[in-house]
């Protein structure tokens, strides 16, 4: 397997990758560390079972790689993936989950993850996943990246749209995410319900939205404080 073009400026030679290692479970944790310890070019250089201190001591540290356990007992590996790529972008991360879902991708993509892992991979894998993601690799699918990136435009264009829409609409929006009627909303505002059935029509057509149900979902995602 080929290693990334990491080197020490004094000497010219390459140096070992550099790995931080987070999960709460001491004998997983202890498996992955003696995997990648064995591995030539690979060095373990710091591990955590906390998500509260694990921000610190990669920090500290500077690692190449952070691999990171995706949930834990007081956070996750996403939280601090975000946390720690924010303060050192050059600090590749790597989460490793038991959970298979679109939301913690999702969730990992947008913190600054490079990869994304189930545990019920195999060593050599990890291993070549850890050196990909020190070379500057990402070892997301393109089609899961290109997923996000849609949901990112739809979610930009759904906020423009809530722009567009005027105070009385943003309100019976709001009233809709509460699960109330047209006569409801009608006599809460006092408006005829006719009134509020074409308001509720302009708004559904600014949204790109084809139902109340839709709109009450939405509602509750973007108006929170309503919801």
């Amino acid at each position: 397997m080929a290693e990334p073009d990491v080197t020490v400026p004094e000497t010219g030679s390459p140096r070992p990758v550099r790995v931080f290692l987070l999960d709460d479970h001491e004998i997983v944790r202890r498996g992955i560390r003696d995997l990648l310890s064995s591995e030539p070019g690979i060095e373990v250089v710091g591990e955590s079972g906390s998500a509260v201190d694990a921000v610190e001591q990669i920090l500290a540290l500077a690692p190449d790689v952070a691999v990171l356990d995706g949930r834990l007992p007081d956070g996750s590996g996403v939280d601090v993936c975000r946390d720690v790529r924010s303060a050192n972008p050059d600090i590749a991360a790597l989460i490793l989950t038991s959970f298979d879902d679109d939301e913690a991708l999702f969730s990992a993509i947008m913190a600054g993850a490079a990869g994304y892992v189930l545990k019920q991979v195999r060593g050599n894998e990890l291993i070549d996943t850890v050196r990909r993601v020190a070379a500057g690799q990402s070892t997301l699918d393109p089609a899961v990246t290109t997923a996000v990136l849609e949901r990112l435009r739809t979610g930009a264009q759904q906020a423009s749209a809530m722009d567009q829409l005027t105070g009385q609409e943003q309100k019976i929006l709001a009233l809709i995410g509460e699960g109330m009627t047209n006569r409801q909303i009608a006599s809460t505002i006092f408006l005829a319900e006719k009134t509020v059935k074409n308001y509720v029509s302009s708004l559904l057509a600014k949204l790109g939205l084809d139902s109340r149900t839709q709109a009450a979902i939405f509602a509750t995602k973007n108006l929170p404080d309503r919801a």
